[in-house]
């Protein structure tokens, strides 16, 4: 069984001379349901489909399995998702040993939100905080991109 482990921020601060790397990623969700989200995801030039479980009660774990598939495939799933895309630049930023932020801002209906998300190796694990990273809101569902698909930044 795959554990995905990771705490979300918002950003307060500039962190983009701090970025190694950058993908534009769009994903859709075959199914949306609180139990198990069903993503399908073009990142770059690579498809991706990613069962997700509800989280945790702290929310910084849950169930995730992830395979690559074709991105041909991967393209004809996003037809016949729910309505409603994430369409975001995914930048990555150096964090402490071999650990990374992955840092999104997002376009669209979601224009103006940015999020940084750090995945670590257990749920107590430390890290050093970057001044860049604002507010906390691991666990926090309506950061969720499951739930900005239904409920977007910009209606809030």
């Amino acid at each position: 069984m795959s554990k995905e482990i990771e705490r979300k921020f918002l950003i307060k601060g500039n962190f983009k001379s701090l970025v190694i790397k950058k993908n534009r990623i769009v994903q859709g969700y075959l199914s949306l349901v609180p139990e198990r989200a069903v993503r399908v995801r073009i990142k770059g030039d690579l498809g991706f489909i990613t069962i997700k479980g509800i989280s945790n009660e702290s929310g910084v774990s849950r169930y995730e399995w992830e395979k690559e598939i074709p991105l041909n495939e991967a393209k004809e799933l996003l037809a016949i998702c729910e309505p409603g895309v994430i369409d975001k630049t995914r930048f990555i930023v150096k964090a402490d040993g071999n650990l990374v932020f992955e840092v999104d801002e997002f376009y669209g209906d979601n224009e103006g939100l940015i999020i940084a998300e750090i995945e670590l190796p257990t749920e107590d694990a430390i890290f050093t905080k970057p001044s860049w990273l604002g507010e906390e809101v691991t666990g926090n569902e309506k950061y969720y991109n499951a739930s900005l698909i239904k409920k977007p930044f910009k209606s809030w």
